[in-house]
């Protein structure tokens, strides 16, 4: 099961899942609130009802065990499922997480971007976002760009296809839901992460601006069973950027996870 980031959705994932499924059932998801899935404006898309649904999927799904790979705010989405899942799982009982890959997870210990976040939940942020957020293409490929260590790698679909999905109707609204609930969901990720038994894999290039690469090695040592690779010279969308690599990492780590 793959799941997107802030802003993103299961477009992503387009470069990855012609590998992944030559070996597995890959399913791409789109929250609510992101990519191609209206919500309303009221919708809660904090991480804590959006790993609910998650988890609501995979049951009604009945696919048994999943790998979860998840990038950035969606691989903090991805750690609440597996905590809150780690927290109830029963004596006996079938999991419903297999494993866990993560590129460049949001996590309690990375800095990056906190006064942006702070700045977007007071009144005139939240103002600002909700008014200029719809008209505002160019502010977006800017953004993008910056995802990458090697800007020119970002195509003209690419920045189209990323577009198209954020400036859908009650986009800003739904962004907004989820920065309200970040402080309050990275505290609960920060007390509950070292229940997470089923193994993971962080992935990260060294020039990521939108995690801190070094937040990685703490979130690391609060995981049990945990693998660590650092991608030289690529950003924050390593799955993009160089996905070969990165599809040839993630299929070589689920060879060594048990069925």
């Amino acid at each position: 099961m793959l799941v997107h980031g802030l802003l993103g959705g299961s477009f992503c994932w387009r470069s990855n899942l012609s590998a992944l499924s030559r070996k597995y059932t890959v399913i791409a998801v789109d929250l609510p609130g992101s990519g191609l899935s209206d919500a309303p404006p009221r919708t809660d898309c904090g991480m804590a009802c959006q790993s609910a649904r998650l988890a609501r999927l995979m049951r009604t799904l009945q696919s048994g065990p999943v790998t979860v790979i998840a990038t950035s705010w969606g691989g903090a989405v991805a750690l609440r499922l597996a905590m809150e899942e780690s927290a109830i799982q029963l004596p006996n009982a079938s999991p419903q997480i297999r494993a866990l890959v993560l590129a460049a997870p949001a996590n309690p210990w990375s800095g990056f971007g906190r006064r942006r976040i702070a700045f977007f939940n007071t009144a005139l942020g939240g103002w600002l976002l909700r008014t200029f957020f719809p008209v505002s293409a160019p502010m977006h490929a800017l953004a993008l760009r910056r995802m990458y260590a090697d800007p020119k790698l970002v195509t003209l679909a690419a920045s189209q296809g990323y577009a198209r999905q954020i400036v859908r109707p009650g986009r800003a609204h739904n962004a907004l839901s989820t920065l309200q609930h970040w402080h309050s969901d990275m505290e609960v990720l920060r007390t509950g992460i070292s229940k997470i038994s089923v193994p993971v894999l962080l992935i990260n290039g060294t020039e990521d601006l939108a995690v801190d690469p070094a937040s990685l090695l703490v979130l690391r040592s609060h995981l049990r069973c945990c693998e660590h690779i650092t991608l030289p010279g690529l950003g924050h969308l390593p799955f993009e950027e160089d996905p070969e690599q990165f599809n040839q990492i993630v299929l070589k780590f689920l060879e060594t996870v048990p069925a």
